[in-house]
């Protein structure tokens, strides 16, 4: 079965072949695919556990598709081109034999650190070509691979090291990130402090940053790499066998380690990725999401990998030397498809277009968006100067918890509209809800977006807490799972999300929950309580507001505000501080203690003209000093 759709018609004939006979239809998509054994059968599920299962006794390893099925034809093609943070060094290219090679010999690193089928292992590295290696490695002898991004804090590390139990931790002396280097390995050290899980270190050498070497644990990549063999056969896994966590923040508590399992992954991030960018074999991709997050598993590694495509690898910045980086990178590697994040779009269209003119993007044929709705404006920016008109944008939405792209324009076949996500992918049934659960039909409607049928990339659990997985998404409505995102269907039919109906906050296009912030923030001695809420950003969409109590003076405000800057980057990392600090008397609450964030989300957007009733509050005159009193 072909799985590439060409037009509108064949979208709308493969979208109803896949809701009338979604087991049938996903049979078919997954016979694109090498298999140890094939599956008894395709699905078996219900979301009021939830229990997910696609697949069932299918036998596969997920390496073998990524790389040993494309040797023969594509054995020399590029896999990994790997462009640096500094423009001066060389770019590195692995083709797919020496991509083999080189997750063949890190696969046997990992057994002689004692690593086997189902250990957890810890990846926290720069964008370099090893840390795909790792991944691929991990997956290739049955580790589950838990990949954390190089911008989180020590405590962050630790956190997640310790919530999966990891026994190995890969990482790197250090990284760059513009004209910064950060000591990633020195971070490491630190988080191990608490974490006596951890059994070894792997360190690769990229900054050259001295770093101490723990005597028993800790060992060198390059050294490890010469003395093991290219020669290691794929660890047979079940349909259902954990291929990683990656751990997202939710409204409350500690981050969450979302699993996703092998097979559907598999499949559907596969298919995704050939019909929303329309991928034809040859092309040369980019997307420029860390491997720390979501798309830089799905869209960055395994998918295109699955397709047999040849990846763009970006060490560095969208401002580094300059603003014109992004635009010289595709003229260099003459990037047909671009799959970039609207805060990157935001901040380069800030910057001009004398840094977009001097470089010749005629290669491009496919735009993409990831992390929030693009705001028109920058849609508008992003099709006129960087696709000249000529490129379909893709905007995608999706989350960590989905695996994959679930509603999208398919490039060139459905129409576009700024800031829509537009129509679900075939095998994705999207309802909205208003908040009593009752479904709203037809269109020009707007609730809460829910999905009532399962679809292969789903999340399967949360890491030792499958309760927490239940509560989270298929406890508000019954037999739905709910996304967390309200959306609106507009006349058309056609989807547009509008935003998190929790207390989440999507800042450059990640998810932080607020009430880890607040924790961070509530560290401070000085700090009595604290409220976060998210405000309009020009450039990171959404912008985190902190309102402050504390027993400080006046006076000492600026000191604690450093402090509390501090707090948070070593808590949780520099993606939270919060852009304005402002100090307050008190916070608007209820007679019951709630606080009313409602209230703080108007003042911060700026918005004071309808506060609703505040008589009701605890001490209605904070509102008011509030209002007058905004952080600028």
């Amino acid at each position: 079965m072909t799985a590439r759709i060409s037009t509108f018609e064949q979208y709308q004939e493969e979208y109803k072949k896949s809701i009338e006979d979604p087991e049938g239809f996903w049979a078919g998509i997954a016979e694109n695919f090498t298999w140890k054994k094939k599956w008894d059968k395709v699905l078996e599920w219900n979301f009021k556990e939830p229990n997910i299962k696609w697949f069932l006794n299918a036998k596969l390893n997920i390496t073998e598709n990524c790389i040993d099925r494309h040797l023969a034809h594509k054995g020399h093609q590029p896999a990994i081109v790997w462009e640096p943070n500094d423009p001066s060094e060389k770019s590195i290219t692995l083709t797919y034999n020496q991509l083999h090679e080189q997750v063949c010999t890190f696969s046997n690193v990992l057994k002689k650190q004692g690593v086997k089928k189902g250990d957890r292992v810890c990846i926290y590295m720069p964008m370099v070509p090893e840390a795909a290696v790792a991944m691929l490695a991990c997956a290739r002898i049955g580790a589950v691979h838990s990949v954390v991004f190089a911008g989180f804090s020590t405590q962050s590390l630790s956190d997640r090291i310790n919530d999966c139990n990891c026994e190995v931790v890969i990482t790197s002396d250090g990284l760059f990130r513009g004209a910064k280097t950060v000591e990633l390995k020195k971070i490491v050290d630190e988080a191990l402090a608490v974490c006596p899980c951890v059994r070894n270190v792997i360190v690769l050498k990229r900054t050259g940053t001295p770093v101490e070497m723990k005597e028993g644990r800790d060992i060198y990549w390059t050294e490890e790499m010469q003395n093991s063999s290219g020669d290691c056969s794929s660890e047979e896994m079940d349909s259902e066998d954990m291929l990683y966590i990656l751990y997202t923040s939710g409204s409350t508590g500690k981050p969450k380690g979302v699993v996703h399992t092998t097979a559907g992954y598999m499949v559907y991030t596969w298919y995704s990725f050939l019909n929303v960018f329309q991928y034809n074999d040859g092309d040369v991709y980019w997307c420029t999401a860390d491997i720390g997050w979501v798309t830089g598993h799905s869209y960055t590694v395994y998918a295109p990998l699955l397709a047999g495509a040849t990846i763009v690898m970006f060490e560095g910045i969208p401002v580094y030397p300059d603003a014109g980086r992004f635009w010289s990178v595709i003229e260099k590697h003459e990037v047909n498809i671009f799959y970039t994040a609207p805060t990157a779009i935001r901040s380069l269209m800030a910057s001009g277009l004398d840094f977009v003119k001097p470089y010749d993007l005629g290669s491009l044929r496919v735009l993409g968006s990831v992390g929030e709705p693009i705001n028109e404006e920058a849609w508008i920016w992003y099709n006129e100067n960087i696709g000249k008109n000529q490129c379909p944008i893709v905007d995608t939405w999706w989350q960590t918890e989905t695996g994959g792209i679930l509603i999208s324009p398919l490039a060139g076949i459905t129409e576009t509209k700024p800031s829509y996500a537009m129509l679900p992918l075939p095998g994705v049934q999207p309802v909205l809800l208003d908040s009593t659960g009752h479904e709203l039909t037809g269109n020009a409607v707007e609730g809460n977006l829910c999905i009532k049928f399962p679809w292969p990339s789903m999340i399967r659990t949360t890491y030792g807490d499958h309760e927490r997985c239940r509560q989270t998404y298929f406890d508000t409505y019954p037999n739905m799972y709910f996304t967390g995102d309200g959306c609106r269907r507009d006349a058309d039919g056609d989807y547009r999300i509008i935003g998190r109906v929790d207390d989440v906050l999507k800042v450059s296009g990640h998810r932080l929950g607020t009430a880890d912030i607040e924790d961070a923030i509530n560290h401070c001695p000085e700090v009595v309580e604290s409220a976060v809420v998210g405000y309009p950003h020009p450039v990171k969409g959404q912008g985190i507001y902190a309102f402050v109590t504390c027993d400080k003076a006046e006076h000492e405000y600026a000191a604690l505000k450093q402090d509390i800057l501090h707090n948070v980057t070593n808590l949780i990392g520099p993606i939270a501080k919060p852009d304005k600090i402002q100090f307050v008397r008190g916070l608007p609450k209820t007679r019951s203690g709630k606080i009313m964030r409602r209230i703080l989300r108007k003042i911060a957007e700026g918005d004071t003209s309808n506060l609703g009733d505040t008589t009701t509050l605890i001490d209605p005159t904070v509102v008011e000093e509030i209002k007058n009193g905004v952080a600028s």
